[in-house]
């Protein structure tokens, strides 16, 4: 049996991180966390044209904390560069992909790259923050810049799959995960009814990247995603033309889920400890 169908997830409009990221959050963390464990939200980047800037000062984000779970960025135009607090950092372009671990505690920035800002371009990118369990909520920090050279490509009937994470027809991604997950960046070759192979147990959600596929009967257009149940094997879809879809499944993490602002932890006191010790200057600080 597969998967079945069970909503299209869609943000109503787009909102400014910083000046430099224009996003839709298709889901985070004070929805049904149950539903999309262990993954607690995605910003999908509209596509985005930036003239050049010539003030010195990349667009982007300024330096704020994060504990309890991890960032994923995925650049599809443009650059990104990123610092933390931890010694973590680097300039990722099309195709790369940072991991970061947040973990104990960070405090980090992004931003366009300066040589991005100075000729301008197209702008599009996501970030998905993926949940820690329990017991590795207080990890060290730590930054994978992961290359798309470094990127295994999996070759199935109707398109190709770049494994950021998990595994695929005995190849596994590149990043170093705590629970199983995949994260796959998936371009169609041709339109028509297909079936990914996705395990049972698994909550899984198909992002439209560009394109557009047909679940369960319904359109899900560039910027909305399809989620599937845990139960069944495989999601099945139609997909259009040119389309490209980053694929998101997990063995849900059976914890609670306490969420504010920047930090995710399992009871309402770990986030107080959280703000406290950010406060205190525990999460160290980025060089100047």
């Amino acid at each position: 049996m597969t998967k079945s169908f069970v909503q299209i997830m869609r943000a109503p409009q787009s909102h400014w991180v910083g000046d430099g990221f224009r996003v839709r959050s298709l889901f985070n963390y004070n929805g049904d966390t149950a539903a999309i464990s262990p993954f607690l939200m995605l910003d999908y980047g509209d596509p985005h044209f930036f003239a050049p800037n010539d003030t010195g000062r990349p667009r982007g984000v300024g330096q704020h904390p994060h504990r309890g779970f991890e960032t994923v960025t995925i650049v599809y135009d443009g650059e990104v560069s990123h610092r933390d607090s931890h010694g973590g950092g680097g300039t990722i372009g099309p195709g790369d992909v940072q991991w970061m671990t947040a973990g104990a505690g960070v405090i980090h920035e992004e931003f366009h790259s300066q040589a991005y800002s100075e000729k301008g371009g197209p702008f599009r990118m996501c970030q998905l923050w993926v949940n820690l369990p329990k017991k590795d909520k207080m990890v060290h920090p730590r930054y994978q810049a992961i290359l798309d050279a470094e990127i295994p490509v999996v070759d199935f009937d109707g398109g190709k799959a770049r494994l950021i994470a998990g595994e695929l027809d005995g190849v596994k991604g590149a990043a170093s995960t705590f629970t199983p997950m995949n994260i796959w960046d998936v371009k169609l070759s041709r339109a028509g009814e297909m079936t990914l192979n996705i395990p049972d147990g698994h909550n899984t959600m198909l992002v439209v990247m560009s394109g557009h596929i047909d679940a369960g009967g319904y359109r899900v257009n560039a910027g909305e995603a399809a989620r599937y149940s845990v139960e069944g094997e495989g999601a099945t879809f139609t997909a259009g033309e040119n389309t490209v879809l980053l694929v998101l499944t997990g063995e849900p993490i059976d914890e609670p889920v306490v969420g504010h602002g920047p930090f995710v932890m399992n009871t309402v006191q770990e986030i107080h400890q959280a703000f406290a010790d950010f406060q205190s200057g525990r999460f160290g600080g980025i060089p100047d």
